[in-house]
């Protein structure tokens, strides 16, 4: 293939977002796609339908699975497989790879720092290979330890998965405000990481969560609370259930208002997926797939970053 490309691995069931999110971004750049593997010319685009994206493609002749192995292995240690055909094959060369860890992830502990690649066998004898993906792990999915025992939900799993990849989170003390909080998934984790929070909310917290130090409560709507009654705060949060629209607008007035420092959301999808209202978040941060986003997308704005 001449000149430079980009591969993007689709979120699970979601290819047909991540194409026309490509498609809008670069018009005609879509070159093959191959499951929920898509090759696209030019250089990497932001593209939050995106599990992971492979940053230095290119095709490696190979002529046995010897000759696979050892030529992956003289580019670097590790490698991890995404098969989109002859799967057997595939399975063979990665056997015969270093072993690359897949133990599940303690939050809070430093995640691994080795470079990860990542490849696929194209064709018998033709591998695609990329030394580096973004997020560094394998398929661009983080597994973690879970905690079955104190969140109220599962939805704790995508702020642990984001304070992974991001520079910065709550520290001890900081002021967060969470909209739409209970039952208390994403409130058990900034309290757990020492951060003040007001959460609000029309239904209670899980009793054990509203008696985590550093945890008040306020029962009511979060679109009704006006930023001026809560004063400067550290973090935005909202991973409430409303259209993508009423989110943006309510996010809109809060930094308007110049209050909040960072911001943190969830865009959750009812059909079709709101392109046009995630483009407009996207001008004002950056969007992306967690590994446990269902149809939903996950929005951020630091203040460092709007500093920039």
């Amino acid at each position: 293939m001449e000149g430079s490309f980009t591969v993007y691995l689709a979120a699970e069931g979601f290819l047909p977002d991540l194409l026309a999110e490509l498609e809008a971004a670069s018009p005609g750049c879509v070159l093959e796609t191959r499951e929920r593997l898509v090759l696209a010319r030019g250089a990497a685009l932001p593209a939050a339908w995106a599990q992971a994206v492979w940053l230095d493609p290119f095709f490696l002749p190979i002529d046995s699975i010897g000759d696979a192995a050892r030529k992956l292995t003289a580019i670097q240690r590790n490698w991890r497989v995404h098969p989109v055909g002859h799967h057997r094959r595939a399975a063979l060369i990665q056997e015969k790879l270093p072993h690359v860890s897949a133990k599940p992830l303690v939050f809070g502990e430093t995640p691994p720092t080795a470079r990860l690649g990542a490849w696929t066998l194209w064709e018998e004898h033709l591998a695609l290979a990329s030394p580096a993906i973004t997020p560094p792990f394998p398929d661009g999915a983080i597994r973690f330890e879970e905690n079955r025992v104190d969140p109220p939900n599962r939805a704790y799993l995508k702020l642990w998965e984001l304070f992974t990849l991001l520079p910065v989170r709550p520290r001890p003390g900081d002021l967060c405000v969470e909209l739409g909080s209970a039952p208390g998934g994403w409130t058990w984790v900034l309290a757990n990481l020492g951060a003040r929070v007001f959460s609000i909310d029309k239904a209670p917290l899980d009793p054990r969560v509203e008696a985590l130090p550093g945890v008040h409560h306020c029962l009511g709507s979060g679109f009704a609370l006006d930023p001026r009654h809560v004063g400067a705060a550290d973090w935005f949060f909202s991973d409430m259930i409303c259209y993508p629209e009423r989110l943006y607008e309510c996010v809109r007035r809060w930094m308007d208002h110049g209050l909040c420092r960072n911001y943190v959301c969830t865009l959750k999808f009812r059909g079709a997926t709101d392109h046009a209202t995630a483009a407009r978040f996207a001008a004002l941060g950056t969007l992306r797939h967690l590994s446990c986003n269902k149809h939903e997308l996950t929005w951020v704005s630091l203040a460092a970053d709007r500093k920039s």
